[in-house]
């Protein structure tokens, strides 16, 4: 019998109506991909746990709902799923199970999840800055810096690796206004002293 925890059924039933079926659906999804799968409560919202480490986890919000994979770094994403743009989840703004992949390629997606667990694969850790190094960034970021005093501030206080993420996230955008929305979200999350990945890191 899939391993469930009654505080996932509490959320569940305490979700916007049309978050229910969603969250629901992958419920069932992720226990028929992975029986072994061990459901828990991090971060007030479920996860998905399996050989002992966090595979996936979903949550619902008021006006959609999100899944994500927590070694999604270490992913293929084959079909082109995940979406960078978005603060939590890897599968973009769910409002409905019709905006879900087919539970074949959501199978696909959590076997390989469970593989990279079987695997001892990590989450991918933080790089440490060469002593001394500067690191270039764009002008172009640095003026949409300047323009938020809270943002400047943390974002000349965060550590190399931390800016490093931002920068590279927003020079390798392949648009205008791909780099344009980044940057976007990037000064809220600075101004809120978030880091690139904070979505993904422990607390």
């Amino acid at each position: 019998m899939p391993k469930t925890d009654p505080r996932v059924d509490a959320y569940i039933a305490n979700a916007e109506p049309f978050a229910q079926p969603v969250l629901n659906h992958l419920r069932r999804i992720v226990h028929a991909a992975c029986p072994n799968a061990e459901e828990t409560m991090k971060w007030s919202f479920p996860h998905f746990d399996y050989n002992g480490q966090m595979m996936c986890s979903m949550a619902s919000f008021k006006k959609h709902c999100a899944f994500g994979f927590w070694k999604a770094q270490a992913m293929s994403d084959p079909h082109k799923l995940f979406n960078p743009e978005v603060a939590m989840g890897h599968l973009g703004k769910i409002t409905s199970v019709k905006d879900l992949p087919s539970q074949k390629i959501l199978t696909q997606y959590i076997k390989e999840a469970m593989k990279l667990n079987d695997e001892g694969v990590k989450f991918p850790g933080r790089v440490k800055a060469p002593a001394n190094k500067e690191l270039a960034v764009p002008e172009y970021f640095t003026k949409t810096l300047s323009k938020n005093k809270a943002a400047r501030k943390n974002f000349d206080a965060f550590p190399y690796s931390h800016k490093k993420d931002y920068v590279e996230w927003i020079t390798e955008a392949k648009t205008d206004a791909t780099r344009e929305k980044r940057m976007a979200t990037a000064v809220e999350w600075i101004t809120e002293g978030k880091s690139r990945n904070w979505k993904y890191e422990r607390k």
